[in-house]
C-alpha cells in the first residue's frame, strides 16, 4: 500500500538489529517501547525468531499502518507480546521500559510535503531522533542516518548522559523516499554544510544502541562520528 513506508532491506536491518542489541540481552519480563511501529513487520519477524517473553509497546500514527499491522500480529497470535497504539508517543503519558526502541522518521525537507509526510524528520533530519533521546529511557536502539546531521545526534545523545554502547553500519542506497527530487536537493544543500554525508547513490544507516552513562564503560561515540562522516 503507498500510504505504508515499505523498505524491506532497512526493515530487515532495523529487525535484525533489534534481536541483536535488544531481545538477545533481554531479561525476563524487561518491557520495550516503540516509536513508530510502521506495519509491524521488523518486531514480528524478530519475536518469531526469538524468545522474548515481556512485552512491545507499540506507537504509531498512521491508521493504515496500524491495522495492517494488529492483522499480523492477530494471525501470529502475538497479542500478549506485541501491542500497538495508534497515537503518539510524545503525546502519551510516557510508559515505563527498559529499551526505547525506534526506526524514526529521518528525511530531511524544507517542509512535511513530501511523498510520505510522516517521514519528515525535520529541516536537517535529526528532530524527531533527537528528541527521542530526550525522553530519558536508561537503553535507546534508534537507527540515525548518514545523510540527517549524524554529529547533532551524537552531540545530543552525550548531553542527555548517554553513551554509544554498541553500533552496526548498513550501506543502503537512496530509495524511492530519499530520491525525491525535493528530499535530494535539500539533502544536497546539507552536505555543503557537513550535516550530510554519502557517497554518490549511498548513504549509511546505523543501528546505535545508546546507554545511560555507566562508570568504566566504553564509548564508542567517536568511531561510531567518524564512521558516520566518512562518506
Amino acid at each position: 500500500m503507498k500510504d505504508i513506508f515499505f523498505c524491506p532491506e532497512e526493515s530487515n536491518f532495523y529487525s535484525n538489529c533489534l534481536e541483536n542489541l535488544v531481545l538477545r540481552n533481554c531479561e525476563n519480563g524487561d518491557s520495550i517501547v516503540e516509536f513508530g511501529s510502521g506495519d509491524g513487520s521488523p518486531v514480528i519477524n524478530s519475536l518469531l525468531r526469538n524468545k522474548f517473553d515481556g512485552v512491545i509497546h507499540g506507537f504509531e500514527l498512521n491508521t493504515s499502518a496500524w491495522k495492517a499491522a494488529n492483522l499480523t500480529i492477530d494471525e501470529y497470535n502475538l497479542a500478549n507480546k506485541y501491542i500497538i497504539n495508534n497515537s503518539c508517543l510524545f503525546k502519551s503519558s510516557k510508559p515505563q521500559a527498559k529499551y526505547l526502541v525506534a526506526n524514526p522518521p529521518y528525511l530531511p525537507a524544507p517542509d512535511p510535503d513530501i511523498y510520505m509526510p510522516l517521514l519528515f524528520g525535520g529541516i536537517d533530519g535529526a528532530t524527531v531522533t533527537n528528541n527521542l533521546l530526550s525522553l530519558g529511557y536508561e537503553n535507546a536502539l534508534l537507527l540515525i542516518s548518514s545523510f540527517s546531521n549524524p554529529k547533532s545526534t551524537i552531540e545530543q545523545a552525550q548531553e542527555h548522559g548517554y553513551t554509544v554502547n554498541n553500533f552496526v553500519v548498513l550501506p543502503l542506497k537512496f530509495g524511492h523516499y530519499s530520491s525525491e527530487p525535493k528530499v535530494k536537493q535539500h539533502i544536497e544543500e546539507l552536505r555543503k554544510h557537513k550535516m550530510a554525508f554519502y557517497s554518490g547513490e549511498y548513504y549509511f544507516l546505523a543501528g546505535v544502541l545508546f546507554n545511560k552513562c555507566q562508570k568504566n564503560t566504553t564509548d564508542l561515540s567517536h568511531e561510531l562520528a567518524q564512521v558516520m562522516t566518512s562518506l
